[in-house]
């Protein structure tokens, strides 16, 4: 989802504190976090729900049965249930930011739009997370490929191999794009919103991937000395690769991580991209984590000074709701920003380390 700069450092523990005790609590608005949650409850109170949303479920019920009608109930829904915390010291998170774009496309390919997004093929598996790895696939991100008729694993063709015909001739295609920068773009955002030549619009989503590790093309052209770190935000990098197009496609293929995507049917016009957690996201309170260590539905307060959003320091409590190949750690974060041009320029300049202050549910042990 991210264009990741950041560098992992260890960190000192969580610790308890109480909602007094946050001098920038006060002056957020838990109203847009509230909403937020809210659209996470059916899915935290479901039979089936993961085993870490069960201490959620008592908030989202309560969401669910009596929602917040101003801010001032909202706080009181979030100091009743939750309780922050927090790592001693400086500020140890990265917070960046991820937008859904809004492109033109086409279900057919044409000369004006040659660029495919593809569906998930059939002999891409899901990993179980428990089930041991053969030798081979010990760095697979969660998928391999398996032989339909022997069973055997092997790592999926990586992003070059794809882009050089490997699921040409199998009727994959989901839609085509008029540029393979914006496809690959599509790719590290996950989602978007496509404008069809008859005026209907569409709405793509993550599906799965060919389970490489992500890189990020602007560490690339940083460690290359062809960015200075300060000038590879979204805008540097895509002129970058608009000013050497005899070496994009072998940029972008750096990054051997592909994303399969699936038409998302019946969402709210106005509604966000869904996330993995498979609710709409909410510009400015959803934030892709490391699911493995923030279970969705968890409220966090993110604190980040600097952050360039509404010409003001960013104090602004978010969701867990989505995740992403770049996203890992305890405090890294993605925030969605929301949908097309202005959403995708902001995304594009968030790089910054962040205070973290988890709000898990009242009377839970740091545990984690």
């Amino acid at each position: 989802m991210s264009l990741d700069m950041s560098v992992t450092a260890p960190s000192p523990p969580w610790r308890p504190l109480s909602f007094s005790a946050l001098a920038e609590w006060p002056v957020v608005d838990p109203t847009p976090a509230f909403l937020a949650f809210a659209r996470s409850a059916p899915a935290l109170v479901k039979p089936d729900a993961a085993s870490a949303a069960a201490p959620l479920r008592p908030a989202a019920e309560a969401a669910l049965r009596a929602p917040a009608k101003d801010g001032a109930e909202a706080r009181r829904f979030f100091e009743r249930f939750f309780r922050p915390w927090r790592r001693e010291g400086a500020q140890t998170g990265f917070l960046t930011g991820y937008y859904e774009p809004e492109l033109p496309a086409s279900r057919t390919r044409s000369a004006a739009f040659s660029a495919p997004l593809y569906r998930a093929p059939a002999d891409l598996l899901r990993l179980s997370p428990d089930a041991p790895l053969p030798d081979g696939l010990k760095e697979a991100q969660g998928f391999a490929r398996v032989d339909t008729d022997t069973g055997r694993l092997s790592p999926y063709p990586d992003r070059a191999a794809i882009e050089a015909g490997f699921l040409e001739g199998r009727g994959l295609e989901l839609v085509f794009l008029a540029d393979p920068v914006e496809a690959f773009f599509v790719h590290v955002q996950g989602s978007a919103r496509l404008r069809l030549p008859d005026g209907e619009t569409m709405r793509v989503g993550y599906a799965a991937k060919n389970g490489h590790r992500f890189t990020a093309i602007g560490r690339v052209l940083v460690n290359e000395g062809e960015l200075p770190l300060e000038g590879a935000d979204m805008a540097g990098i895509r002129r970058w690769l608009a000013a050497h197009p005899e070496r994009a496609a072998g940029l972008m293929r750096r990054n051997r991580s592909f994303i399969f995507f699936r038409e998302i049917e019946g969402a709210e016009a106005e509604a966000g991209p869904i996330g993995a957690q498979g609710v709409a996201l909410t510009p400015l309170a959803s934030l892709a984590v490391d699911a493995v260590l923030t279970p969705y539905g968890t409220p966090i307060l993110v604190d980040a000074p600097t952050l360039p959003v509404e010409g003001a320091p960013f104090h602004r409590l978010v969701v867990a709701q989505d995740t992403g190949s770049a996203i890992t750690g305890p405090e890294r974060g993605d925030l969605f920003t929301g949908s097309g041009e202005a959403a995708g320029a902001l995304a594009g300049t968030i790089r910054h380390p962040a205070r973290w202050t988890v709000l898990r549910p009242a009377g839970e042990e740091a545990g984690r």
